[in-house]
């Protein structure tokens, strides 16, 4: 059996795509990755992928997806990016047991600062793929 973690954030354009493409690239056995936006954008932030790229990752095959009731239901992990404060944030994902990394939104941000934040979303899928394979 297959279990997922949940990446969310706003727009599913940049931190919860760039956490999925992270996290699958180095799965543990049995798990897989997703991601999903509150209000998700039409595109991928481009920067996002130029960012993933200087890693040797790139961008997962989807456009920016909306978060539903089913993907948080079949989700064993839900990691949100921040986005909590919102008021597009559903109630059903603020009742239900997760963990909020609470990173910036990079699209505001210089190239540095995208880096900063995929530098921390790397450094914290690392720590989150050694606690599932821990258990």
């Amino acid at each position: 059996m297959t279990r997922t973690v949940l990446f969310v954030c706003v727009e599913n354009a940049a931190r919860s795509l760039m956490a999925e493409a992270i996290f699958n690239a180095g799965a543990p056995d049995g798990w897989i990755a997703e991601s999903a936006g509150t209000e998700p954008a039409r595109n991928a932030n481009p920067r996002a992928a130029r960012m993933l790229a200087e890693i040797g990752l790139g961008l997962p095959d989807h456009p920016p997806r909306l978060l539903t009731p089913e993907r948080i239901d079949r989700s064993s992990v839900r990691i949100t990016m921040g986005c909590l404060d919102r008021e597009s944030c559903p109630a059903r994902l603020r009742t239900t047991e997760l963990t909020d990394w609470s990173l910036p939104d990079p699209a505001a941000l210089d190239d540095e600062g995208f880096r900063h934040v995929r530098d921390e979303i790397r450094r914290r899928v690392e720590e989150l793929r050694r606690t599932l394979t821990a258990d």
